[in-house]
């Protein structure tokens, strides 16, 4: 957070629930909030354990379901109490109202999936170098690793699909069904070819898109259509 203070970048941060910051909510003044999904809102300055300052806290809170709050109950056998409700509660340096910086939040949720992906399947965590430079330059290949897996499902697509209700297929899974692939390449009479397994149950997919990706071809300063309709 000081650091994007120092750059004057925008922070929303998931706060961690402590039983002060729980405290603290409690004691809060609580109001509608009709433009998010919670039933109230409510912001005040906290200075946790060992932060230099206090920040503007923001939290939204609705109550929990009764078949919720009795299994807690009975999970807990009466020892302690239950609260009735549910906190998301967020450190902030934006001074916008709380529910724009709740949905700001929520937009990191498109990113966070194909992040784990990278990290998982094209290794952008894997510094292997202790120049920066070096590093941002694998990453940048991790990346780009990860947008032409995108292309090759694209490129894969049933001519009829709309691209856009499309679903994901990770790195991972397009590996296993069409670069992980037990083949054998042969050479007979001046021609190479490639028999596939028998237990290869990709191999008309797999013809299909290596057919698409031999014939793109340049056609003034774009490319001729592979498909019907043409990607875009």
């Amino acid at each position: 957070m000081e650091a994007d203070e120092e750059f004057d970048g925008r922070f929303v941060i998931c706060a961690r629930k402590t039983s002060r910051l729980v405290e603290e909510l409690r004691q809060a003044e609580w109001k509608a909030s009709p433009k998010t999904d919670a039933d109230a809102e409510c912001e005040f300055q906290y200075q946790p354990d060992g932060w230099s300052k206090p920040y503007r806290f923001v939290a939204l809170r609705k109550p929990k379901p009764r078949e919720e709050r009795e299994a807690e109950q009975m999970e807990q056998y009466q020892l302690f109490g239950t609260s009735q409700y549910k906190y998301r509660v967020f450190v902030t340096g934006m001074r916008d109202p709380i529910y724009f910086v709740a949905w700001f939040y929520g937009q990191r949720g498109g990113a966070e999936n194909p992040i784990r992906e990278a990290h998982n399947d094209a290794g952008p965590a894997a510094h292997p170098s202790g120049r920066f430079d070096v590093n941002g330059n694998h990453f940048q290949l991790a990346m780009l690793a990860c947008n032409l897996n995108c292309w090759l499902m694209l490129f894969n697509r049933e001519p009829q699909t709309d691209a856009a209700q499309l679903k994901h297929t990770t790195l991972a899974t397009s590996r296993l069904r069409f670069l992980f692939v037990a083949a054998r390449i042969w050479r007979h009479a001046g021609r190479t070819g490639v028999s596939y397994s028998d237990h290869y149950a990709e191999k008309g997919v797999f013809e299909r898109l290596m057919d698409r990706l031999r014939r793109i071809a340049p056609r003034g300063e774009s490319y001729q259509p592979v498909m019907v309709p043409a990607l875009r």
